[in-house]
């Protein structure tokens, strides 16, 4: 399945409603802090949750406060922080589902090593893996000189 892009809201609504699993692990991004984006050296804007993480919440009733991630539903797209609970009329308390959106990430639970492994990846920018990968002019010593050689005996070949 694929995403789609389209102007339509109803089309967007069904879409999300009707979104496989691993769509779904998409929607539940939030942003990372500055301070854990500078303290991990990645740049990426946000990452996936996973129960364990912290984060704080940045809008709505629950502003300001924070907690630990104790559970991140799929089919509904929220999230439950622990601490953030309701008392039902029986007296029992619920955890209030939080929507991604509204909070960021300020520690992550890198005890996966897969996910430490994907961190890890995220330091590099890909442009400078890049040029990593493939040596430049100056590094491999008399390769630029050869490659202007061929170019101007082409270049006279051309005008003779």
């Amino acid at each position: 399945m694929f995403m789609i892009q389209s102007s339509q809201p109803r089309k967007m609504r069904r879409f999300r409603y009707n979104a496989p699993l691993h769509c779904r692990q998409k929607f539940t991004h939030a942003h990372v802090s500055k301070e854990l984006a500078k303290k991990l050296g990645i740049k990426a804007r946000s990452i996936s949750l996973r129960k364990g993480d912290t984060v704080k919440v940045q809008a709505g009733g629950l502003k300001g406060r924070s907690g630990k991630v104790s559970a991140v539903n799929l089919d509904t797209g929220k999230i439950y922080i622990e601490g953030i609970v309701k008392k039902n009329a029986k007296g029992k308390e619920l955890p209030i589902p939080v929507h991604p959106s509204s909070v960021y990430l300020t520690d992550l639970d890198l005890t996966d090593k897969l996910r430490s492994a994907k961190i890890e990846r995220m330091k590099v920018p890909r442009a400078e893996a890049e040029t990593a990968q493939s040596p430049s002019p100056a590094a491999v010593p008399n390769a630029a000189p050869a490659a202007m050689a061929k170019t101007a005996s082409k270049v006279t070949e051309s005008v003779a």
